[in-house]
Protein backbone atom coordinates (compact mmCIF):
# COMPACT_ATOMS: atom_id res chain seq x y z
CA UNK A 1 0.00 0.00 0.00
CA UNK A 2 1.43 3.37 -0.98
CA UNK A 3 1.34 6.42 1.20
CA UNK A 4 -1.79 8.51 0.71
CA UNK A 5 -1.99 11.65 2.76
CA UNK A 6 -2.91 15.30 2.51
CA UNK A 7 -1.33 16.95 -0.52
CA UNK A 8 -0.09 20.35 0.55
CA UNK A 9 -0.39 23.30 -1.76
CA UNK A 10 2.71 25.25 -2.69
CA UNK A 11 2.85 28.66 -1.13
CA UNK A 12 1.95 31.34 -3.59
CA UNK A 13 3.32 33.88 -1.14
CA UNK A 14 6.40 32.01 0.11
CA UNK A 15 8.85 33.97 -2.01
CA UNK A 16 7.31 37.29 -1.07
CA UNK A 17 7.11 36.59 2.66
CA UNK A 18 10.59 35.12 2.88
CA UNK A 19 12.04 38.20 1.21
CA UNK A 20 10.45 40.71 3.56
CA UNK A 21 12.80 42.29 6.10
CA UNK A 22 12.37 45.21 8.41
CA UNK A 23 8.58 45.11 8.16
CA UNK A 24 6.99 48.11 9.85
CA UNK A 25 4.48 46.93 12.42
CA UNK A 26 2.83 49.22 14.92
CA UNK A 27 2.67 47.37 18.22
CA UNK A 28 -0.34 47.54 20.46
CA UNK A 29 0.12 49.59 23.58
CA UNK A 30 -2.01 47.45 25.87
CA UNK A 31 -3.16 43.86 26.08
CA UNK A 32 -4.71 42.12 23.07
CA UNK A 33 -8.07 43.46 21.93
CA UNK A 34 -9.82 40.13 21.49
CA UNK A 35 -12.05 40.10 18.41
CA UNK A 36 -14.39 37.47 19.81
CA UNK A 37 -17.78 36.94 18.21
CA UNK A 38 -18.75 33.99 20.42
CA UNK A 39 -18.20 33.63 24.16
CA UNK A 40 -15.50 31.29 25.47
CA UNK A 41 -16.25 27.62 24.89
CA UNK A 42 -14.25 24.55 23.95
CA UNK A 43 -12.68 26.21 20.88
CA UNK A 44 -13.18 29.98 21.34
CA UNK A 45 -10.72 31.20 23.95
CA UNK A 46 -8.82 27.91 23.73
CA UNK A 47 -5.81 26.21 22.14
CA UNK A 48 -6.76 23.46 19.70
CA UNK A 49 -4.18 21.01 18.35
CA UNK A 50 -4.58 19.11 15.11
CA UNK A 51 -4.29 15.39 15.93
CA UNK A 52 -3.53 12.87 13.18
CA UNK A 53 -3.45 9.63 15.17
CA UNK A 54 -2.41 7.81 12.00
CA UNK A 55 0.65 5.72 12.87
CA UNK A 56 0.81 1.94 13.29
CA UNK A 57 3.54 -0.64 13.79
CA UNK A 58 3.72 -4.19 12.51
CA UNK A 59 2.36 -6.49 15.19
CA UNK A 60 0.22 -3.94 17.03
CA UNK A 61 -3.01 -5.79 16.14
CA UNK A 62 -4.44 -2.93 14.08
CA UNK A 63 -6.71 -3.64 11.07
CA UNK A 64 -4.01 -2.47 8.64
CA UNK A 65 -1.35 -4.83 9.99
CA UNK A 66 1.56 -2.70 8.81
CA UNK A 67 3.39 0.59 9.16
CA UNK A 68 0.67 3.18 8.47
CA UNK A 69 2.31 6.53 7.58
CA UNK A 70 5.80 5.45 8.65
CA UNK A 71 6.96 4.23 5.25
CA UNK A 72 6.06 5.01 1.67
CA UNK A 73 5.10 1.32 1.42
CA UNK A 74 3.06 0.54 4.52
CA UNK A 75 3.58 -3.19 4.17
CA UNK A 76 7.36 -2.87 4.48
CA UNK A 77 9.39 -1.96 7.54
CA UNK A 78 10.37 1.72 7.62
CA UNK A 79 14.04 2.21 6.83
CA UNK A 80 16.27 4.68 4.98
CA UNK A 81 14.92 3.25 1.69
CA UNK A 82 11.28 3.23 2.84
CA UNK A 83 10.57 6.30 4.91
CA UNK A 84 7.82 8.84 5.25
CA UNK A 85 8.96 10.70 8.39
CA UNK A 86 10.66 14.08 8.43
CA UNK A 87 11.25 14.12 12.20
CA UNK A 88 12.07 11.32 14.62
CA UNK A 89 9.86 10.96 17.71
CA UNK A 90 11.17 10.69 21.23
CA UNK A 91 9.63 7.36 22.37
CA UNK A 92 10.81 7.15 25.97
CA UNK A 93 7.32 7.69 27.41
CA UNK A 94 5.67 4.80 25.56
CA UNK A 95 5.22 1.38 27.14
CA UNK A 96 5.21 -0.39 23.78
CA UNK A 97 7.24 0.44 20.66
CA UNK A 98 8.03 -1.33 17.36
CA UNK A 99 11.51 -1.95 16.00
CA UNK A 100 12.26 -0.51 12.56
CA UNK A 101 14.83 -1.19 9.85
CA UNK A 102 16.96 1.85 10.74
CA UNK A 103 20.32 1.56 12.47
CA UNK A 104 20.31 1.85 16.25
CA UNK A 105 19.97 5.30 17.77
CA UNK A 106 23.08 7.26 18.54
CA UNK A 107 22.85 6.05 22.14
CA UNK A 108 22.84 2.41 21.03
CA UNK A 109 19.15 1.77 21.66
CA UNK A 110 17.02 0.12 18.92
CA UNK A 111 15.38 2.58 16.51
CA UNK A 112 11.74 1.99 17.42
CA UNK A 113 8.47 3.85 16.80
CA UNK A 114 5.06 4.12 18.49
CA UNK A 115 1.63 3.03 17.27
CA UNK A 116 -1.49 5.20 17.44
CA UNK A 117 -3.49 1.96 17.68
CA UNK A 118 -2.15 1.40 21.20
CA UNK A 119 -4.43 3.01 23.77
CA UNK A 120 -1.40 3.75 25.93
CA UNK A 121 0.10 5.84 23.11
CA UNK A 122 -3.02 7.98 22.78
CA UNK A 123 -3.28 8.21 26.57
CA UNK A 124 0.31 9.47 26.65
CA UNK A 125 -0.47 12.14 24.07
CA UNK A 126 -3.51 13.39 25.95
CA UNK A 127 -1.55 13.36 29.20
CA UNK A 128 0.99 15.64 27.51
CA UNK A 129 -1.88 17.91 26.45
CA UNK A 130 -3.16 18.10 30.03
CA UNK A 131 0.32 18.71 31.48
CA UNK A 132 0.85 21.63 29.10
CA UNK A 133 -2.60 23.22 29.16
CA UNK A 134 -3.57 22.28 25.60
CA UNK A 135 -7.34 22.30 25.63
CA UNK A 136 -8.82 20.55 22.61
CA UNK A 137 -7.77 18.01 19.98
CA UNK A 138 -9.19 18.12 16.45
CA UNK A 139 -9.09 14.47 15.35
CA UNK A 140 -8.41 14.36 11.62
CA UNK A 141 -10.83 12.08 9.77
CA UNK A 142 -10.02 11.40 6.14
CA UNK A 143 -12.28 9.43 3.77
CA UNK A 144 -13.51 6.64 6.08
CA UNK A 145 -15.29 4.66 3.35
CA UNK A 146 -12.22 2.97 1.87
CA UNK A 147 -9.74 0.49 3.29
CA UNK A 148 -8.55 2.81 6.04
CA UNK A 149 -12.03 3.13 7.54
CA UNK A 150 -11.63 0.45 10.25
CA UNK A 151 -8.38 1.89 11.61
CA UNK A 152 -9.79 5.41 11.64
CA UNK A 153 -12.87 4.17 13.50
CA UNK A 154 -10.68 2.38 16.04
CA UNK A 155 -8.49 5.43 16.69
CA UNK A 156 -11.61 7.56 17.25
CA UNK A 157 -12.60 5.28 20.13
CA UNK A 158 -9.12 5.57 21.63
CA UNK A 159 -9.16 9.36 21.35
CA UNK A 160 -12.52 9.52 23.11
CA UNK A 161 -11.23 7.29 25.90
CA UNK A 162 -8.09 9.36 26.36
CA UNK A 163 -9.94 12.69 26.26
CA UNK A 164 -12.32 11.49 28.97
CA UNK A 165 -9.49 10.09 31.08
CA UNK A 166 -7.35 13.22 30.92
CA UNK A 167 -10.08 15.86 30.97
CA UNK A 168 -9.39 17.19 27.49
CA UNK A 169 -11.85 17.98 24.71
CA UNK A 170 -11.91 16.55 21.19
CA UNK A 171 -13.96 16.89 18.04
CA UNK A 172 -14.12 15.34 14.59
CA UNK A 173 -12.37 17.28 11.84
CA UNK A 174 -13.11 15.93 8.37
CA UNK A 175 -10.25 16.36 5.91
CA UNK A 176 -12.02 15.99 2.57
CA UNK A 177 -8.84 15.79 0.47
CA UNK A 178 -9.27 13.22 -2.30
CA UNK A 179 -12.72 12.14 -1.08
CA UNK A 180 -14.50 11.67 -4.41
CA UNK A 181 -18.04 10.93 -3.19
CA UNK A 182 -17.81 13.29 -0.26
CA UNK A 183 -21.12 15.16 -0.51
CA UNK A 184 -23.38 12.33 0.63
CA UNK A 185 -20.84 10.09 2.36
CA UNK A 186 -19.76 12.75 4.86
CA UNK A 187 -23.40 13.18 5.91
CA UNK A 188 -23.85 9.41 6.24
CA UNK A 189 -20.65 9.06 8.25
CA UNK A 190 -21.74 11.75 10.68
CA UNK A 191 -25.28 10.38 11.03
CA UNK A 192 -24.36 6.69 11.32
CA UNK A 193 -21.05 6.85 13.22
CA UNK A 194 -19.52 10.09 14.42
CA UNK A 195 -22.59 11.82 15.83
CA UNK A 196 -22.72 9.17 18.56
CA UNK A 197 -19.51 10.59 20.05
CA UNK A 198 -21.20 13.87 20.90
CA UNK A 199 -22.76 12.24 23.98
CA UNK A 200 -19.28 12.02 25.49
CA UNK A 201 -18.60 14.69 28.12
CA UNK A 202 -15.25 15.17 26.37
CA UNK A 203 -16.75 16.06 23.00
CA UNK A 204 -16.07 19.75 22.27
CA UNK A 205 -18.99 22.14 22.22
CA UNK A 206 -19.17 25.78 21.25
CA UNK A 207 -22.21 28.00 21.74
CA UNK A 208 -23.92 24.91 23.15
CA UNK A 209 -23.41 22.94 19.91
CA UNK A 210 -21.11 20.02 19.10
CA UNK A 211 -18.15 21.10 16.98
CA UNK A 212 -17.32 19.61 13.57
CA UNK A 213 -14.39 20.70 11.44
CA UNK A 214 -14.31 20.51 7.64
CA UNK A 215 -10.88 21.04 6.09
CA UNK A 216 -10.43 21.51 2.36
CA UNK A 217 -13.36 23.32 0.78
CA UNK A 218 -12.30 25.93 -1.77
CA UNK A 219 -8.71 24.83 -2.30
CA UNK A 220 -7.77 25.44 -5.90
CA UNK A 221 -6.38 22.04 -6.87
CA UNK A 222 -7.54 18.72 -8.28
CA UNK A 223 -7.62 17.11 -4.83
CA UNK A 224 -10.50 19.40 -3.75
CA UNK A 225 -12.68 19.60 -6.87
CA UNK A 226 -16.16 20.38 -5.51
CA UNK A 227 -18.18 23.36 -6.65
CA UNK A 228 -19.25 26.12 -4.29
CA UNK A 229 -22.90 24.92 -4.23
CA UNK A 230 -21.81 21.41 -3.21
CA UNK A 231 -19.66 22.75 -0.38
CA UNK A 232 -22.33 25.14 0.79
CA UNK A 233 -24.84 22.28 0.84
CA UNK A 234 -22.61 20.26 3.17
CA UNK A 235 -21.99 23.17 5.55
CA UNK A 236 -25.65 24.08 5.74
CA UNK A 237 -26.60 20.43 6.27
CA UNK A 238 -24.33 20.21 9.32
CA UNK A 239 -25.64 23.49 10.68
CA UNK A 240 -29.18 22.16 10.27
CA UNK A 241 -28.16 19.23 12.49
CA UNK A 242 -27.38 21.70 15.27
CA UNK A 243 -23.61 21.61 14.71
CA UNK A 244 -21.06 24.42 15.11
CA UNK A 245 -18.97 24.18 11.91
CA UNK A 246 -15.30 25.10 11.85
CA UNK A 247 -13.79 25.50 8.37
CA UNK A 248 -10.17 24.84 7.47
CA UNK A 249 -9.86 27.23 4.53
CA UNK A 250 -7.22 28.25 2.00
CA UNK A 251 -4.75 30.78 3.36
CA UNK A 252 -6.01 33.54 1.09
CA UNK A 253 -9.70 32.80 1.43
CA UNK A 254 -10.69 36.48 1.34
CA UNK A 255 -9.00 37.26 -1.97
CA UNK A 256 -10.49 34.51 -4.13
CA UNK A 257 -8.01 33.13 -6.64
CA UNK A 258 -5.76 36.19 -6.79
CA UNK A 259 -3.11 34.41 -4.70
CA UNK A 260 -3.61 31.03 -6.29
CA UNK A 261 -4.81 28.87 -3.40
CA UNK A 262 -8.55 29.61 -3.34
CA UNK A 263 -11.10 28.89 -6.03
CA UNK A 264 -13.07 31.92 -7.23
CA UNK A 265 -16.69 32.26 -6.19
CA UNK A 266 -16.30 30.73 -2.71
CA UNK A 267 -16.96 33.80 -0.58
CA UNK A 268 -20.43 32.60 0.42
CA UNK A 269 -19.01 29.20 1.34
CA UNK A 270 -16.39 30.67 3.67
CA UNK A 271 -18.85 33.07 5.26
CA UNK A 272 -21.25 30.20 5.98
CA UNK A 273 -18.84 28.76 8.56
CA UNK A 274 -19.18 29.48 12.26
CA UNK A 275 -15.38 29.60 12.53
CA UNK A 276 -12.65 30.12 9.93
CA UNK A 277 -9.15 28.70 10.32
CA UNK A 278 -6.86 29.44 7.36
CA UNK A 279 -4.11 26.92 6.58
CA UNK A 280 -0.51 28.07 7.11
CA UNK A 281 1.82 25.07 6.71
CA UNK A 282 4.18 25.80 3.84
CA UNK A 283 3.31 29.50 3.81
CA UNK A 284 5.92 30.83 6.22
CA UNK A 285 9.26 29.65 7.53
CA UNK A 286 10.78 32.57 9.41
CA UNK A 287 9.97 35.57 11.57
CA UNK A 288 9.97 37.98 8.62
CA UNK A 289 7.33 35.91 6.89
CA UNK A 290 5.26 35.73 10.07
CA UNK A 291 5.38 39.52 10.39
CA UNK A 292 4.37 39.99 6.75
CA UNK A 293 1.35 37.79 7.31
CA UNK A 294 0.41 39.70 10.46
CA UNK A 295 0.13 42.95 8.54
CA UNK A 296 -1.19 41.73 5.20
CA UNK A 297 -3.30 38.69 6.07
CA UNK A 298 -4.09 38.26 9.77
CA UNK A 299 -5.32 41.77 10.54
CA UNK A 300 -7.63 41.91 7.48
CA UNK A 301 -8.84 38.36 8.26
CA UNK A 302 -9.83 39.41 11.78
CA UNK A 303 -11.70 42.43 10.46
CA UNK A 304 -13.59 40.38 7.87
CA UNK A 305 -14.58 37.70 10.38
CA UNK A 306 -15.84 40.21 12.93
CA UNK A 307 -17.81 42.03 10.24
CA UNK A 308 -19.53 38.76 9.25
CA UNK A 309 -20.07 37.40 12.77
CA UNK A 310 -17.57 34.55 12.34
CA UNK A 311 -15.07 33.32 14.93
CA UNK A 312 -11.44 33.41 13.78
CA UNK A 313 -8.90 30.70 14.62
CA UNK A 314 -5.50 31.35 13.01
CA UNK A 315 -3.00 28.57 12.59
CA UNK A 316 0.32 28.59 14.48
CA UNK A 317 3.06 26.11 13.61
CA UNK A 318 6.42 25.29 15.18
CA UNK A 319 8.19 25.11 11.81
CA UNK A 320 9.62 22.30 9.75
CA UNK A 321 12.46 20.93 11.85
CA UNK A 322 14.17 19.31 8.88
CA UNK A 323 14.21 22.66 7.06
CA UNK A 324 15.74 24.36 10.13
CA UNK A 325 12.84 26.78 10.51
CA UNK A 326 12.33 26.60 14.27
CA UNK A 327 15.03 28.95 15.62
CA UNK A 328 14.71 27.24 19.05
CA UNK A 329 11.16 28.51 19.45
CA UNK A 330 11.51 32.09 18.23
CA UNK A 331 9.61 31.39 15.00
CA UNK A 332 6.63 29.83 16.77
CA UNK A 333 6.54 32.41 19.54
CA UNK A 334 6.48 35.27 17.02
CA UNK A 335 3.35 33.72 15.52
CA UNK A 336 1.69 33.45 18.94
CA UNK A 337 2.53 37.09 19.63
CA UNK A 338 1.28 38.27 16.23
CA UNK A 339 -2.06 36.47 16.19
CA UNK A 340 -2.85 37.37 19.80
CA UNK A 341 -2.04 41.05 19.38
CA UNK A 342 -4.17 40.99 16.22
CA UNK A 343 -7.13 40.02 18.41
CA UNK A 344 -7.55 36.35 17.50
CA UNK A 345 -9.86 34.72 20.08
CA UNK A 346 -8.66 31.15 19.40
CA UNK A 347 -5.59 29.36 18.03
CA UNK A 348 -5.16 26.15 16.03
CA UNK A 349 -1.74 24.48 16.23
CA UNK A 350 -0.55 22.55 13.20
CA UNK A 351 0.08 19.89 14.32
CA UNK A 352 0.39 17.80 17.46
CA UNK A 353 1.83 14.62 15.94
CA UNK A 354 2.65 15.52 12.32
CA UNK A 355 6.09 13.87 12.17
CA UNK A 356 5.60 13.41 8.41
CA UNK A 357 5.80 17.17 7.78
CA UNK A 358 8.25 17.94 10.58
CA UNK A 359 5.72 20.34 12.16
CA UNK A 360 4.96 18.31 15.29
CA UNK A 361 4.92 19.74 18.81
CA UNK A 362 4.82 16.26 20.42
CA UNK A 363 8.01 15.00 22.00
CA UNK A 364 10.85 14.85 19.49
CA UNK A 365 14.45 13.62 19.52
CA UNK A 366 16.58 16.08 21.47
CA UNK A 367 20.04 15.25 20.13
CA UNK A 368 21.82 12.85 17.78
CA UNK A 369 21.74 10.33 20.63
CA UNK A 370 17.99 9.89 20.00
CA UNK A 371 17.90 9.59 16.20
CA UNK A 372 19.00 6.60 14.12
CA UNK A 373 22.72 6.65 13.42
CA UNK A 374 23.55 7.62 9.87
CA UNK A 375 20.02 8.89 9.16
CA UNK A 376 18.93 12.23 7.71
CA UNK A 377 16.89 13.24 10.77
CA UNK A 378 17.75 16.44 12.60
CA UNK A 379 17.23 16.71 16.35
CA UNK A 380 15.85 19.71 18.25
CA UNK A 381 19.39 20.99 18.89
CA UNK A 382 20.08 21.39 15.16
CA UNK A 383 20.85 25.13 15.52
CA UNK A 384 23.21 24.66 18.46
CA UNK A 385 20.66 25.36 21.21
CA UNK A 386 19.82 22.45 23.50
CA UNK A 387 16.06 21.85 23.65
CA UNK A 388 14.29 19.23 25.73
CA UNK A 389 12.03 16.73 23.95
CA UNK A 390 8.91 18.43 25.36
CA UNK A 391 10.03 21.96 24.52
CA UNK A 392 7.35 22.70 21.90
CA UNK A 393 4.64 21.31 24.14
CA UNK A 394 5.75 23.74 26.85
CA UNK A 395 6.06 26.59 24.35
CA UNK A 396 2.53 25.90 23.11
CA UNK A 397 1.31 25.88 26.69
CA UNK A 398 2.78 29.33 27.27
CA UNK A 399 1.17 30.51 24.03
CA UNK A 400 -2.15 29.33 25.41
CA UNK A 401 -1.60 31.20 28.66
CA UNK A 402 -0.84 34.37 26.72
CA UNK A 403 -4.03 33.87 24.66
CA UNK A 404 -6.06 33.57 27.87
CA UNK A 405 -4.44 36.60 29.50
CA UNK A 406 -2.74 34.48 32.16
CA UNK A 407 0.63 35.96 31.18
CA UNK A 408 1.24 39.35 29.63
CA UNK A 409 1.40 39.87 25.89
CA UNK A 410 5.09 39.75 25.01
CA UNK A 411 7.22 39.29 21.92
CA UNK A 412 9.96 37.83 24.12
CA UNK A 413 9.71 34.06 24.32
CA UNK A 414 9.30 33.18 28.03
CA UNK A 415 9.88 29.45 27.67
CA UNK A 416 13.34 28.11 28.45
CA UNK A 417 14.46 25.52 25.87
CA UNK A 418 15.61 23.15 28.62
CA UNK A 419 13.31 22.55 31.59
CA UNK A 420 14.76 23.96 34.78
CA UNK A 421 16.99 26.48 33.04
CA UNK A 422 16.24 30.17 33.15
CA UNK A 423 16.91 32.81 30.52
CA UNK A 424 19.74 35.20 31.36
CA UNK A 425 18.10 38.33 32.74
CA UNK A 426 18.77 41.42 30.65
CA UNK A 427 21.34 43.75 32.21
CA UNK A 428 20.44 47.26 33.26
CA UNK A 429 22.76 49.63 31.43
CA UNK A 430 23.16 53.31 30.79
CA UNK A 431 23.45 54.33 27.15
CA UNK A 432 26.22 56.94 26.65
CA UNK A 433 26.51 58.75 23.34
CA UNK A 434 29.93 59.00 21.67
CA UNK A 435 28.72 62.30 20.19
CA UNK A 436 28.91 64.22 23.48
CA UNK A 437 29.71 61.75 26.28
CA UNK A 438 26.28 62.14 27.86
CA UNK A 439 23.73 59.51 28.80
CA UNK A 440 20.37 58.90 27.12
CA UNK A 441 17.10 59.57 28.91
CA UNK A 442 13.89 61.57 28.98
CA UNK A 443 10.93 61.75 26.61
CA UNK A 444 11.74 61.88 23.77
CA UNK A 445 15.11 60.25 24.37
CA UNK A 446 18.02 62.73 24.30
CA UNK A 447 21.70 62.25 25.20
CA UNK A 448 21.57 64.95 27.88
CA UNK A 449 22.19 63.24 31.24
CA UNK A 450 25.52 63.59 33.05
CA UNK A 451 25.07 60.20 34.76
CA UNK A 452 23.14 57.00 33.90
CA UNK A 453 20.14 58.00 36.00
CA UNK A 454 17.90 56.29 33.43
CA UNK A 455 18.91 52.73 32.65
CA UNK A 456 17.72 50.30 30.01
CA UNK A 457 17.37 46.53 29.77
CA UNK A 458 18.51 44.97 26.50
CA UNK A 459 15.87 42.32 25.82
CA UNK A 460 16.22 39.45 23.35
CA UNK A 461 13.38 39.92 20.84
CA UNK A 462 14.22 36.83 18.79
CA UNK A 463 15.57 36.44 15.25
CA UNK A 464 18.77 38.28 16.16
CA UNK A 465 16.91 41.41 17.28
CA UNK A 466 16.80 43.24 20.60
CA UNK A 467 14.42 45.62 22.30
CA UNK A 468 15.31 48.34 24.80
CA UNK A 469 13.15 48.66 27.90
CA UNK A 470 13.47 51.79 30.01
CA UNK A 471 13.74 50.94 33.70
CA UNK A 472 12.32 54.38 34.46
CA UNK A 473 9.06 53.93 32.56
CA UNK A 474 8.99 50.12 32.33
CA UNK A 475 8.18 50.54 28.63
CA UNK A 476 9.94 49.71 25.39
CA UNK A 477 11.78 52.20 23.20
CA UNK A 478 9.91 52.87 19.96
CA UNK A 479 11.18 54.29 16.67
CA UNK A 480 7.99 56.29 16.35
CA UNK A 481 6.22 56.58 12.98
CA UNK A 482 8.34 53.78 11.52
CA UNK A 483 11.51 55.70 12.36
CA UNK A 484 10.37 59.08 11.04
CA UNK A 485 9.98 60.59 14.52
CA UNK A 486 12.11 60.74 17.67
CA UNK A 487 12.64 57.67 19.87
CA UNK A 488 10.40 57.41 22.93
CA UNK A 489 10.17 54.78 25.68
CA UNK A 490 6.39 54.46 25.81
CA UNK A 491 5.35 51.07 24.43
CA UNK A 492 4.01 48.12 26.45
CA UNK A 493 4.79 45.48 23.83
CA UNK A 494 7.45 44.69 21.26
CA UNK A 495 6.70 45.04 17.56
CA UNK A 496 8.58 46.08 14.43
CA UNK A 497 8.99 49.68 15.63
CA UNK A 498 10.39 48.48 18.96
CA UNK A 499 13.10 46.12 17.66
CA UNK A 500 16.68 46.84 16.67
CA UNK A 501 19.78 45.06 15.47
CA UNK A 502 22.60 45.71 17.91
CA UNK A 503 25.87 46.21 16.01
CA UNK A 504 29.23 46.00 17.79
CA UNK A 505 31.68 48.43 16.17
CA UNK A 506 35.47 47.92 15.81
CA UNK A 507 36.15 50.56 18.50
CA UNK A 508 34.00 48.69 21.06
CA UNK A 509 30.99 50.98 20.83
CA UNK A 510 27.57 49.74 19.71
CA UNK A 511 25.03 51.02 17.22
CA UNK A 512 21.34 50.25 16.85
CA UNK A 513 19.70 49.70 13.47
CA UNK A 514 15.93 50.02 13.60
CA UNK A 515 13.87 47.15 12.19
CA UNK A 516 11.20 49.74 11.32
CA UNK A 517 13.22 51.32 8.52
CA UNK A 518 16.67 49.74 8.43
CA UNK A 519 18.40 52.95 9.56
CA UNK A 520 20.77 53.62 12.44
CA UNK A 521 19.82 55.49 15.60
CA UNK A 522 21.51 58.89 15.72
CA UNK A 523 22.08 61.35 18.58
CA UNK A 524 21.07 64.25 16.36
CA UNK A 525 22.98 67.55 16.39
CA UNK A 526 25.97 66.05 18.21
CA UNK A 527 23.67 64.94 21.00
CA UNK A 528 21.73 68.17 21.38
CA UNK A 529 18.71 66.78 19.53
CA UNK A 530 16.51 63.79 20.17
CA UNK A 531 17.54 60.30 19.14
CA UNK A 532 16.10 59.30 15.77
CA UNK A 533 16.61 56.32 13.44
CA UNK A 534 17.50 58.16 10.23
CA UNK A 535 21.11 57.40 9.27
CA UNK A 536 22.39 54.98 6.64
CA UNK A 537 25.96 54.79 8.01
CA UNK A 538 27.68 54.70 11.40
CA UNK A 539 29.70 57.63 12.72
CA UNK A 540 30.25 59.16 16.21
CA UNK A 541 26.66 60.41 16.40
CA UNK A 542 25.45 56.82 15.76
CA UNK A 543 27.80 55.21 18.30
CA UNK A 544 27.04 54.49 21.96
CA UNK A 545 28.60 52.79 24.98
CA UNK A 546 26.57 50.51 27.26
CA UNK A 547 27.70 51.32 30.80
Amino acid sequence: MRLSRRTLLGSAMAGTAAAVTGVSIDAVTAGPAVAAVSPPGDVVGKITVGYQGWFTGAGDGSPLSGWWHYGQDWQKTPSPVNEALKSWPDVRDYERVYKTGYQNLGNGQPASLFSSYDQQTVDTHFRWMRENGLDTAALQRFNPVGGEGPIRDAVTIKVRNAAEAFDRKFYIMYDVSGWTDMQQQIKDDWTNKMKAYTVSPAYARQNGKPVVGIWGFGFNDSNHPWSAPVCLDVINWFKAQGVYVMGGTPTHWRSGDSNGDSRPGFSDVYHAYDMISPWMVGRIGDVAGADWFYTNVTLPDVQDCVAHGIDYQPCVLPGDLQERQRAHGDFMWRQFYNVIRAGAPAIYISMFDEYNEGNQIAKTAETAAFVPAGSKFLALDEDGTNCSADYYLRLSGDGGRMLKGQIALTATRPTAPVLGSTPTPPAAVGIRSRANGRFVGGSPLVASLTSPSETFSVVDAGAGLVALRSNRTGKYVCAEQAGAAALVADRDAIGGWETFTKVTNPDGSVSFRSAANGRYVCAEDAGAGALIANRTAIGPWESFDLV
